[in-house]
């Protein structure tokens, strides 16, 4: 088994136990090391951090690849068809994080609404006064939600809970409360904006320059999605605007320079990826990713997405 850019700390004690139990040599590499060429020839099993990808000439480097395994739940950077093509399965993590993120959401939400850093900071210096804060209430906003998969429907129900009038854009319609909008509407009419897709050829650069040109001034946008949704140059081009606030949390998977100019735009708040890493999730995730391999070598793979 070769586990590309993991660490022994990426999974507890009793995990690494069950898969040493079930595997006769595991190998953890970064995916820049001299020696991954060699370990690509002799992988059966290939388990990928989250944000790694596996393309047709990868694959191809693996004449003896019968899995691949993502840790986590996008797995838009791997050619889960081509895998397919060749008897490789492909699995993911689905639904691990659907609390922590959907909370996550609007705990930065009200964090941008209500000033709460500020306030706290202000507070520890011993400042006590209200003087100068005039925060937003969530309750009576128009708030869309794009992509109404498990996340998305949890963000939407925690929208609802708040007094919001909810809408919702998906590929599929769902047979939900929820109303129903198509997306250019509902860019050009929601307050706030949550954005619940994963990341394919399709879905690249979902939020293009005609998109995001349609938000609404004034608007809050939060993508706690991967960012190939989004067409960073229009993005920072509406931003430079400084009518609608954009907040992301996959800043690790950014290009360096392009997190660089992003951090720049004082509307354009940035989050390492904590959405997901409450002690709920963390554990359920190492369960089903160790689950997954477990299930895929006994004939019965779970979590396939090809």
């Amino acid at each position: 088994m070769l586990f590309l850019n993991f660490e022994e700390g990426n999974l507890k004690p009793e995990y690494w136990k069950r898969i040493d139990s079930i595997t006769k040599e595991k190998v953890l590499l970064k995916a820049d090391s001299p020696d991954l060429k060699k370990h690509l020839k002799d992988a059966e099993c290939l388990l990928l951090k989250l944000g790694m990808g596996a393309d047709k000439a990868m694959i191809d480097s693996m004449p003896r690849l019968k899995y691949i395994g993502m840790y986590g739940t996008g797995f838009g950077r791997i050619d889960a068809a081509y895998a397919a093509k060749k008897g490789i399965t492909v699995c993911n993590i689905a639904g691990y994080a659907t609390e922590g993120v959907a909370e996550f959401v609007f705990s930065i939400l009200l964090e941008n609404l209500r000033e709460i850093t500020r306030a706290k900071i202000q507070a520890q210096a011993g400042k006590y006064s209200e003087s100068g804060y005039t925060g937003t209430e969530i309750k009576g906003k128009n708030f869309g939600v794009i992509g109404l998969g498990r996340i998305g429907g949890r963000v939407a129900e925690l929208a609802k809970a708040f007094g919001a009038n909810v809408a919702y854009w998906s590929h599929k319609r769902k047979n939900t409360g929820i109303k129903y909008m198509e997306v250019e509407t509902l860019l050009k009419t929601s307050d706030i904006i949550s954005l619940h897709m994963s990341f394919n050829p399709k879905t690249k650069e979902f939020l293009d320059a005609k998109r995001i040109a349609m938000i609404k001034p004034g608007a809050i946008v939060i993508n706690t999605a991967p960012m190939e949704l989004v067409d960073v140059a229009a993005l920072e081009k509406r931003l430079k605007k400084g009518d609608i606030t954009f907040i992301l949390d996959h800043s690790d998977e950014l290009d360096p320079s392009v997190a660089k100019r992003l951090s720049k735009c004082t509307n354009c708040i940035l989050y390492p990826p904590i959405g997901y890493t409450t002690l709920e999730a963390t554990n359920a995730k190492q369960d089903i990713f160790v689950s997954n391999i477990e299930n895929f070598l006994s004939g019965k793979p779970t979590n396939k997405v090809n």
